[in-house]
Protein backbone atom coordinates (compact mmCIF):
# COMPACT_ATOMS: atom_id res chain seq x y z
CA UNK A 1 0.00 0.00 0.00
CA UNK A 2 1.08 4.07 -0.52
CA UNK A 3 2.95 5.16 2.11
CA UNK A 4 0.53 8.31 1.78
CA UNK A 5 -3.16 6.31 2.17
CA UNK A 6 -4.49 8.38 5.14
CA UNK A 7 -3.55 11.93 3.72
CA UNK A 8 -6.77 14.26 4.72
CA UNK A 9 -6.75 15.93 1.11
CA UNK A 10 -5.99 12.96 -0.82
CA UNK A 11 -9.26 11.41 1.20
CA UNK A 12 -11.15 14.80 0.68
CA UNK A 13 -10.64 14.40 -2.95
CA UNK A 14 -11.41 10.85 -3.47
CA UNK A 15 -14.61 11.15 -1.71
CA UNK A 16 -15.62 13.78 -3.67
CA UNK A 17 -14.55 11.85 -6.69
CA UNK A 18 -17.13 9.12 -5.49
CA UNK A 19 -20.11 11.73 -5.09
CA UNK A 20 -19.32 13.12 -8.43
CA UNK A 21 -19.92 9.66 -10.52
CA UNK A 22 -22.94 9.18 -8.31
CA UNK A 23 -24.53 12.46 -8.56
CA UNK A 24 -23.43 14.14 -11.80
CA UNK A 25 -24.90 13.25 -14.95
CA UNK A 26 -22.38 13.08 -18.03
CA UNK A 27 -23.59 12.70 -21.38
CA UNK A 28 -22.32 9.74 -23.17
CA UNK A 29 -21.34 7.77 -20.88
CA UNK A 30 -23.98 5.21 -20.80
CA UNK A 31 -22.94 1.19 -21.11
CA UNK A 32 -23.34 0.06 -25.00
CA UNK A 33 -24.52 -3.67 -23.34
CA UNK A 34 -28.01 -3.43 -24.16
CA UNK A 35 -27.61 -4.18 -28.07
CA UNK A 36 -27.91 -7.88 -28.45
CA UNK A 37 -25.89 -10.52 -29.90
CA UNK A 38 -25.20 -14.25 -30.01
CA UNK A 39 -23.16 -16.23 -27.94
CA UNK A 40 -19.48 -17.08 -29.70
CA UNK A 41 -18.87 -20.49 -30.83
CA UNK A 42 -16.78 -22.71 -28.11
CA UNK A 43 -13.27 -23.10 -30.10
CA UNK A 44 -10.94 -25.25 -28.75
CA UNK A 45 -7.36 -23.48 -27.26
CA UNK A 46 -5.14 -22.83 -29.78
CA UNK A 47 -2.48 -24.77 -29.61
CA UNK A 48 0.34 -23.43 -32.60
CA UNK A 49 0.05 -20.03 -34.54
CA UNK A 50 0.51 -22.04 -37.87
CA UNK A 51 -0.95 -20.27 -40.30
CA UNK A 52 -3.71 -22.99 -41.01
CA UNK A 53 -4.42 -23.13 -37.47
CA UNK A 54 -4.84 -19.21 -37.56
CA UNK A 55 -6.77 -19.08 -40.57
CA UNK A 56 -9.35 -21.63 -39.39
CA UNK A 57 -9.69 -19.39 -36.36
CA UNK A 58 -9.91 -16.03 -37.31
CA UNK A 59 -12.60 -17.57 -40.05
CA UNK A 60 -14.32 -18.90 -37.06
CA UNK A 61 -14.87 -14.99 -35.89
CA UNK A 62 -15.44 -13.34 -38.85
CA UNK A 63 -18.70 -15.57 -39.08
CA UNK A 64 -19.73 -14.71 -35.16
CA UNK A 65 -18.97 -10.95 -35.85
CA UNK A 66 -21.03 -10.90 -39.07
CA UNK A 67 -23.77 -12.66 -36.58
CA UNK A 68 -23.43 -9.75 -34.48
CA UNK A 69 -23.48 -7.26 -37.35
CA UNK A 70 -27.25 -8.51 -38.03
CA UNK A 71 -28.32 -8.93 -34.93
CA UNK A 72 -27.43 -4.89 -33.90
CA UNK A 73 -28.98 -4.45 -37.20
CA UNK A 74 -32.14 -5.56 -36.12
CA UNK A 75 -31.87 -4.30 -33.33
CA UNK A 76 -31.67 -0.80 -35.04
CA UNK A 77 -28.38 0.06 -33.90
CA UNK A 78 -26.46 0.85 -37.50
CA UNK A 79 -23.81 2.88 -35.70
CA UNK A 80 -22.87 -1.15 -34.11
CA UNK A 81 -23.75 -2.26 -36.79
CA UNK A 82 -21.28 -0.30 -39.09
CA UNK A 83 -18.51 -1.18 -36.70
CA UNK A 84 -19.18 -5.24 -36.79
CA UNK A 85 -19.22 -4.86 -40.70
CA UNK A 86 -15.75 -3.16 -41.10
CA UNK A 87 -14.76 -5.91 -38.54
CA UNK A 88 -15.82 -8.60 -40.96
CA UNK A 89 -13.35 -7.34 -43.74
CA UNK A 90 -11.59 -10.72 -44.33
CA UNK A 91 -8.21 -8.51 -44.09
CA UNK A 92 -8.82 -8.02 -40.60
CA UNK A 93 -8.09 -11.10 -37.93
CA UNK A 94 -9.37 -12.13 -34.64
CA UNK A 95 -8.27 -14.48 -32.22
CA UNK A 96 -11.20 -13.69 -30.07
CA UNK A 97 -14.97 -12.06 -30.51
CA UNK A 98 -17.69 -11.87 -28.57
CA UNK A 99 -20.29 -9.45 -29.63
CA UNK A 100 -22.23 -9.15 -25.79
CA UNK A 101 -21.74 -6.49 -22.90
CA UNK A 102 -20.10 -4.08 -25.34
CA UNK A 103 -17.87 -6.61 -26.88
CA UNK A 104 -14.83 -8.41 -26.27
CA UNK A 105 -12.15 -8.50 -28.78
CA UNK A 106 -8.60 -9.34 -29.50
CA UNK A 107 -7.54 -8.30 -32.83
CA UNK A 108 -4.69 -9.04 -34.67
CA UNK A 109 -2.30 -6.69 -36.70
CA UNK A 110 0.67 -8.59 -38.51
CA UNK A 111 2.03 -11.81 -39.06
CA UNK A 112 1.49 -13.89 -35.52
CA UNK A 113 2.44 -16.86 -37.11
CA UNK A 114 5.77 -15.61 -38.42
CA UNK A 115 6.16 -12.38 -35.61
CA UNK A 116 9.65 -12.48 -33.52
CA UNK A 117 7.86 -9.89 -31.23
CA UNK A 118 4.13 -9.45 -29.75
CA UNK A 119 2.45 -6.97 -27.90
CA UNK A 120 -0.68 -7.57 -26.50
CA UNK A 121 -2.43 -3.85 -25.69
CA UNK A 122 -4.47 -3.36 -22.83
CA UNK A 123 -6.78 -0.51 -23.05
CA UNK A 124 -8.08 1.84 -20.28
CA UNK A 125 -11.40 2.97 -19.48
CA UNK A 126 -14.71 3.87 -21.70
CA UNK A 127 -13.39 1.19 -24.82
CA UNK A 128 -15.83 -0.80 -25.98
CA UNK A 129 -17.17 -1.93 -29.86
CA UNK A 130 -18.74 1.87 -29.72
CA UNK A 131 -15.44 3.46 -29.24
CA UNK A 132 -12.93 0.60 -30.80
CA UNK A 133 -11.73 2.56 -33.19
CA UNK A 134 -9.57 5.30 -30.86
CA UNK A 135 -8.06 1.68 -29.60
CA UNK A 136 -7.59 0.26 -32.87
CA UNK A 137 -5.61 3.32 -34.06
CA UNK A 138 -2.90 2.91 -31.51
CA UNK A 139 -2.65 -0.77 -31.97
CA UNK A 140 -1.92 0.10 -35.97
CA UNK A 141 0.59 3.01 -34.85
CA UNK A 142 2.48 0.52 -32.60
CA UNK A 143 2.46 -2.26 -35.23
CA UNK A 144 3.61 0.43 -37.84
CA UNK A 145 6.46 1.42 -35.49
CA UNK A 146 7.49 -2.31 -34.74
CA UNK A 147 8.07 -3.28 -37.66
CA UNK A 148 7.33 -6.13 -40.62
CA UNK A 149 8.90 -8.85 -37.60
CA UNK A 150 6.29 -7.97 -35.15
CA UNK A 151 2.76 -8.69 -34.67
CA UNK A 152 0.01 -6.22 -32.11
CA UNK A 153 -2.76 -8.03 -30.61
CA UNK A 154 -5.23 -5.65 -29.66
CA UNK A 155 -7.15 -7.01 -26.21
CA UNK A 156 -10.51 -5.85 -25.44
CA UNK A 157 -11.17 -8.80 -23.06
CA UNK A 158 -13.03 -7.08 -20.71
CA UNK A 159 -16.13 -4.59 -19.76
CA UNK A 160 -13.42 -1.66 -19.19
CA UNK A 161 -15.39 0.88 -16.89
CA UNK A 162 -16.44 4.54 -17.84
CA UNK A 163 -14.23 7.12 -17.08
CA UNK A 164 -17.42 8.70 -15.40
CA UNK A 165 -18.51 6.33 -13.15
CA UNK A 166 -18.04 4.59 -10.05
CA UNK A 167 -16.70 1.20 -11.10
CA UNK A 168 -13.30 3.16 -12.55
CA UNK A 169 -12.53 4.14 -8.59
CA UNK A 170 -11.93 0.61 -7.86
CA UNK A 171 -10.36 -2.54 -9.00
CA UNK A 172 -13.11 -4.99 -9.03
CA UNK A 173 -13.10 -4.69 -12.84
CA UNK A 174 -9.41 -5.54 -13.01
CA UNK A 175 -10.32 -8.61 -10.60
CA UNK A 176 -12.70 -10.24 -13.43
CA UNK A 177 -10.49 -9.20 -16.03
CA UNK A 178 -6.82 -10.30 -14.96
CA UNK A 179 -7.68 -13.99 -15.02
CA UNK A 180 -9.00 -13.77 -18.62
CA UNK A 181 -5.90 -11.96 -19.55
CA UNK A 182 -3.99 -14.68 -17.73
CA UNK A 183 -5.59 -17.10 -20.03
CA UNK A 184 -5.46 -15.41 -23.17
CA UNK A 185 -1.49 -14.61 -22.84
CA UNK A 186 -0.78 -18.40 -21.40
CA UNK A 187 -2.67 -19.46 -24.74
CA UNK A 188 -0.80 -17.25 -26.96
CA UNK A 189 2.54 -18.38 -24.89
CA UNK A 190 1.34 -21.97 -26.19
CA UNK A 191 0.88 -21.12 -29.98
CA UNK A 192 3.98 -18.93 -30.37
CA UNK A 193 6.76 -20.34 -27.23
CA UNK A 194 9.34 -18.30 -29.30
CA UNK A 195 8.62 -14.80 -29.98
CA UNK A 196 9.38 -12.55 -27.32
CA UNK A 197 5.79 -11.49 -25.93
CA UNK A 198 5.10 -8.37 -24.22
CA UNK A 199 2.20 -6.48 -22.16
CA UNK A 200 1.71 -2.59 -22.98
CA UNK A 201 -1.03 -1.44 -20.88
CA UNK A 202 -2.63 1.65 -20.67
CA UNK A 203 -4.61 3.48 -18.06
CA UNK A 204 -7.11 1.09 -15.97
CA UNK A 205 -5.42 -1.17 -17.89
CA UNK A 206 -2.64 -1.20 -16.06
CA UNK A 207 -4.42 -2.08 -12.71
CA UNK A 208 -5.63 -5.20 -14.70
CA UNK A 209 -2.02 -5.97 -15.98
CA UNK A 210 -0.54 -5.34 -12.21
CA UNK A 211 -3.44 -7.99 -11.10
CA UNK A 212 -2.81 -10.57 -13.97
CA UNK A 213 1.10 -10.19 -13.55
CA UNK A 214 2.57 -12.99 -11.52
CA UNK A 215 3.82 -15.87 -13.40
CA UNK A 216 3.13 -14.27 -16.49
CA UNK A 217 5.31 -15.62 -19.10
CA UNK A 218 6.08 -12.14 -20.80
CA UNK A 219 9.53 -10.32 -21.32
CA UNK A 220 8.13 -6.72 -20.26
CA UNK A 221 4.69 -4.81 -18.60
CA UNK A 222 4.63 -1.04 -19.75
CA UNK A 223 2.39 0.50 -17.94
CA UNK A 224 1.44 4.23 -19.00
CA UNK A 225 -0.66 6.63 -17.93
CA UNK A 226 -1.28 4.56 -14.66
CA UNK A 227 -4.10 5.36 -12.11
CA UNK A 228 -2.23 2.77 -9.79
CA UNK A 229 -1.07 -0.61 -9.57
CA UNK A 230 -4.02 -2.44 -7.39
CA UNK A 231 -2.75 -4.32 -4.14
CA UNK A 232 0.79 -4.36 -5.49
CA UNK A 233 2.62 -1.56 -3.61
CA UNK A 234 6.01 -2.63 -5.09
CA UNK A 235 7.43 -4.10 -8.26
CA UNK A 236 8.38 -7.17 -6.27
CA UNK A 237 4.93 -7.71 -5.19
CA UNK A 238 3.82 -8.54 -8.91
CA UNK A 239 5.76 -11.38 -8.76
CA UNK A 240 7.15 -11.47 -12.35
CA UNK A 241 10.35 -12.01 -14.16
CA UNK A 242 9.52 -9.60 -16.48
CA UNK A 243 11.31 -6.04 -16.71
CA UNK A 244 8.45 -3.24 -15.57
CA UNK A 245 8.00 -0.43 -16.88
CA UNK A 246 6.19 2.81 -16.17
CA UNK A 247 5.48 6.63 -18.08
CA UNK A 248 3.44 9.48 -18.17
CA UNK A 249 3.39 12.37 -20.15
CA UNK A 250 3.44 15.73 -19.23
CA UNK A 251 -0.10 16.44 -20.13
CA UNK A 252 -1.67 13.46 -18.92
CA UNK A 253 -4.02 14.25 -15.88
CA UNK A 254 -3.80 11.03 -14.73
CA UNK A 255 -1.13 12.33 -12.83
CA UNK A 256 -3.53 14.40 -10.35
CA UNK A 257 -5.56 11.60 -9.59
CA UNK A 258 -4.60 10.70 -5.81
CA UNK A 259 -2.97 7.08 -5.54
CA UNK A 260 -4.95 5.52 -2.60
CA UNK A 261 -6.31 1.95 -1.92
CA UNK A 262 -8.61 2.09 0.86
CA UNK A 263 -10.66 -0.81 1.94
CA UNK A 264 -14.13 0.27 2.83
CA UNK A 265 -16.83 -1.88 4.03
CA UNK A 266 -18.72 -2.35 1.07
CA UNK A 267 -15.66 -2.10 -1.63
CA UNK A 268 -12.46 -1.54 -2.25
CA UNK A 269 -11.94 2.20 -3.33
CA UNK A 270 -8.92 3.52 -5.16
CA UNK A 271 -5.99 2.27 -7.35
CA UNK A 272 -3.25 1.93 -5.16
CA UNK A 273 0.15 3.02 -5.51
CA UNK A 274 1.35 5.22 -8.36
CA UNK A 275 3.99 3.23 -11.17
CA UNK A 276 6.37 6.08 -11.65
CA UNK A 277 6.77 6.37 -7.68
CA UNK A 278 10.27 5.43 -7.08
CA UNK A 279 9.30 3.35 -3.93
CA UNK A 280 7.56 1.20 -6.54
CA UNK A 281 10.61 0.37 -8.32
CA UNK A 282 9.23 0.45 -11.54
CA UNK A 283 11.54 1.00 -14.63
CA UNK A 284 10.66 4.54 -15.83
CA UNK A 285 10.79 5.65 -19.56
CA UNK A 286 10.23 8.70 -21.20
CA UNK A 287 6.54 9.66 -22.93
CA UNK A 288 7.35 13.24 -23.60
CA UNK A 289 4.38 15.77 -23.88
CA UNK A 290 1.66 12.98 -23.86
CA UNK A 291 -1.83 13.56 -22.88
CA UNK A 292 -3.79 10.78 -21.63
CA UNK A 293 -5.21 9.70 -24.87
CA UNK A 294 -2.14 10.60 -26.64
CA UNK A 295 0.81 7.80 -25.79
CA UNK A 296 0.30 5.69 -29.41
CA UNK A 297 0.14 8.86 -31.49
CA UNK A 298 2.69 8.37 -34.53
CA UNK A 299 6.03 9.47 -34.14
CA UNK A 300 5.44 10.29 -30.61
CA UNK A 301 8.25 10.18 -27.88
CA UNK A 302 5.85 7.40 -26.44
CA UNK A 303 4.83 5.63 -29.09
CA UNK A 304 8.75 5.63 -29.97
CA UNK A 305 9.70 4.38 -26.63
CA UNK A 306 7.19 1.58 -25.95
CA UNK A 307 7.87 0.11 -29.16
CA UNK A 308 11.57 -0.03 -28.43
CA UNK A 309 10.93 -1.79 -25.11
CA UNK A 310 8.64 -4.17 -27.08
CA UNK A 311 11.72 -4.97 -29.02
CA UNK A 312 14.15 -5.16 -26.11
CA UNK A 313 15.95 -2.38 -26.10
CA UNK A 314 16.27 0.37 -24.11
CA UNK A 315 14.26 3.53 -24.50
CA UNK A 316 16.13 6.70 -25.40
CA UNK A 317 16.00 8.28 -22.63
CA UNK A 318 14.53 7.41 -19.26
CA UNK A 319 12.27 9.53 -17.32
CA UNK A 320 12.52 10.66 -13.96
CA UNK A 321 10.85 8.85 -11.04
CA UNK A 322 7.50 10.56 -9.57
Amino acid sequence: MASRPRSGPRRALLAALVAASVAVPVAGVARPAAVPAPAPAALTPLRAATPAALQERYAAHRAGIRAAERAAAAHGDRRRAATLRAMADPARRFLAFDGRDGGRTAEVLGDLARAERIAVLVPGSDTSLDTYGRFLAGAVALRRELGERAAVVAWLGYGTPGTFSTAVLTPARADTAAPRLRDFVQELSVARPAARTSLVCHSYGAVVCARAAPGLPVADIVLYGSPGTGAADHVGHLRTRARVWAGRGARDWIADVPHIRLALGFATVGLGTDPLAKRFGARPFDAGSAGHGDYLEPRSTSLRNIARIVSGAMPAEEGRHA
